[in-house]
């Protein structure tokens, strides 16, 4: 059976948000409720926060948490979790985000089951069926238009696609991924093109390069992505409201 490495990346220079990986909610440090959501998960044997940053790395300390220091000058968090891989046994790593508190552990296994379950899978991405209009102006989430075997043909802030013949279907990218070893590997090295650049989405580098995504659909169940420190309020009065 193959072995599985979640990997949380946490960056403490947010452009918008600096040190927003240990920002407080409910008591307790993000990336504390990110990991507790990630370790409930099937499929996952090991988890690891992968940072560059002191502060991090000693609240993972006293939180009893994996966690790794890798280099500070990586472009993406996909570039941070293929140096995890360099340096860490594993079949599959999961890039699980540092910012998404109330990530729901069945979306991992989702996504990671469709790895280790194909053979011929080698990159997942997870996706939601976007129910807030307001969702599709804003750039902070990112749209995903799929073949109709669910393999990503484009990603963007823009909201794609264009409703110029019907009412379309809108998809918003998750930013959990599962990525077999060999293609992890090969990320770095591959040429950031002028999508990725433009768009600063990551998994565009892999479609540039012509590799294949598959989309796996898991429910959105209210997870907020915390991008700014508004969000953080949004997401202690749900946590409240579930009595997590």
């Amino acid at each position: 059976s193959m072995k599985v490495i979640g990997v949380i990346p946490c960056r403490y220079k947010s452009s918008r948000f600096p040190g927003k990986p240990i920002e407080i909610i409910c008591g307790k440090p993000m990336l504390w409720h990110v990991w507790n959501q990630a370790k409930k998960t099937k499929f996952v044997d090991n988890l690891i926060v992968a940072t560059d940053d002191d502060h991090i790395y000693n609240v993972c300390y006293q939180y009893g948490i994996e966690s790794i220091m890798t280099s500070d000058d990586h472009n993406t968090g996909t570039d941070r979790v293929a140096e995890v891989a360099e340096r860490i046994e594993g079949d599959v790593f999961v890039n699980i985000q540092g910012d998404e508190p109330m990530i729901d552990p069945s979306g991992i296994d989702v996504v990671v089951a469709e790895i280790i379950n194909n053979d011929e899978e080698s990159i997942a991405n997870a996706f939601a069926l976007i129910e807030n209009k307001s969702d599709l102006i804003n750039g902070n989430v990112v749209k995903v238009i799929t073949s109709n075997t669910n393999y990503a043909i484009a990603y963007s802030r823009s909201p794609i696609p264009y409703p110029k013949e019907s009412n379309p279907i809108y998809k918003r990218q998750i930013g959990l991924y599962a990525i077999k070893r060999e293609s992890i590997l090969e990320f770095p090295s591959l040429n950031r093109g002028y999508l990725e650049l433009s768009e600063g989405i990551e998994m565009l580098r892999y479609l540039e390069n012509g590799y294949k995504i598959k989309m796996v659909e898991v429910s959105d169940n209210n997870s907020i992505p915390v991008d700014v420190p508004d969000d953080i309020m949004r997401v202690e009065s749900l946590m409240k409201n579930r009595g997590d």
